[in-house]
């Protein structure tokens, strides 16, 4: 079989290329819709309302215990296939890696919030927005729509793009597949409400541990990609901000994308943040940057998005060639 950070480079650049073949997915589940019907299955049956926070938390425990080690069996059937396929098997693993990475479908679902701005005014844009994040888009200005699009562009490239190719860099098919099994039971069962917030702690930590490398990683690439779009001063500033404010956000790793992105478009990002069952009152990411935020901002932080999928790719070939 070929390198597998070989693999890896093929399956970015044909993701960013095709992305979510629409086509293929109408006929059959998409892998993390599958990732997602197990996630479920454990959390009915497993998840008591009478439960009290020992019993949850214990509960929580082995059921993201179960995910994983299912994920685990999976991914070793699928090598033994793609080992007995031989030729075809290449063929095969490239296609697996490839659908799980989100370049194209972020960058597509972050696009719309703008065009939907842009053509329909705020409405429109909040009925984007509440297509990828969690808070309560109707509750929304038109820059804090475009905030939480950029925000969402920059935590979803260090999750769906940075953390998935890492974990296959390191461990090949069962590294990225049981990946995406924590990062799915993470955004299912890991609310602080009462419901999960104890039965989805360790989840919850799970997921922390697995993105903290590649949080930070992805820092580094969104201010390559800054520096390549704005200059050198752009690059500083993004990693300035990152590693000064990344520590304002109440999660370990989102920050540092978000302050990467922050100190790049020299935007100020995070503030409160509006749940429907919560508000969260955090401190703005690079405080100091411009607030009035609107579509073209999110047009320009697209573009620092590519260029670090594009520096991702350029640091996976530079791997490949030296190991």
């Amino acid at each position: 079989m070929p390198d597998p950070l070989f693999i890896l480079l093929i399956a970015l650049v044909l993701d960013w290329y095709f992305g979510e073949p629409e086509i293929l997915w109408s006929r059959l589940p998409h892998p993390v819709v599958l990732f997602g019907k197990a996630v479920s299955c454990v959390d009915k049956r497993l998840n008591r309302k009478g439960d009290d926070r020992e019993a949850q938390y214990k509960k929580g425990a082995l059921a993201i215990s179960l995910l994983i080690f299912g994920a685990l069996l999976v991914s070793w059937f699928i090598e033994g296939l793609i080992g007995f396929l031989e030729s075809l098997g290449f063929i095969l693993e490239v296609f697996i890696v490839f659908v799980l990475l989100a370049q194209k479908s972020l960058a597509d679902h972050v696009e719309k919030v703008a065009a939907g701005l842009k053509e329909e005014g705020l409405a429109g844009g909040r009925k984007a927005v509440g297509m990828i994040v969690g808070r309560d888009p109707g509750r929304l200005d038109k820059s804090g729509v475009s905030r939480a699009a950029i925000e969402s562009l920059a935590e979803n490239f260090s999750d769906g793009v940075v953390a998935p190719a890492f974990w296959y860099a390191i461990f090949g098919l069962p590294g990225i597949i049981i990946y995406k099994m924590i990062n799915t039971a993470d955004s299912m069962i890991a609310y602080r409400n009462e419901k999960y917030l104890w039965f989805g702690r360790v989840a919850a930590q799970i997921d922390d541990l697995a993105n903290w490398v590649p949080a930070r990683i992805s820092a580094v690439l969104i201010a390559s990609g800054a520096g390549m779009l704005n200059g050198m001063s752009a690059f500083k500033n993004s990693l300035i901000v990152a590693l000064r404010d990344s520590g304002l956000h109440r999660s370990p790793n989102a920050g540092w994308p978000e302050a990467a992105m922050a100190g790049g478009a020299d935007l100020a990002l995070g503030g409160p943040r509006i749940y429907p069952e919560e508000v969260v009152q955090q401190a703005y990411l690079n405080g100091s940057g411009r607030r009035d935020i609107e579509a073209a901002d999110i047009k320009v932080a697209i573009q620092i998005f590519a260029l670090a999928c594009f520096a991702l790719w350029f640091f996976t070939s530079f791997l490949a060639v030296i190991f």
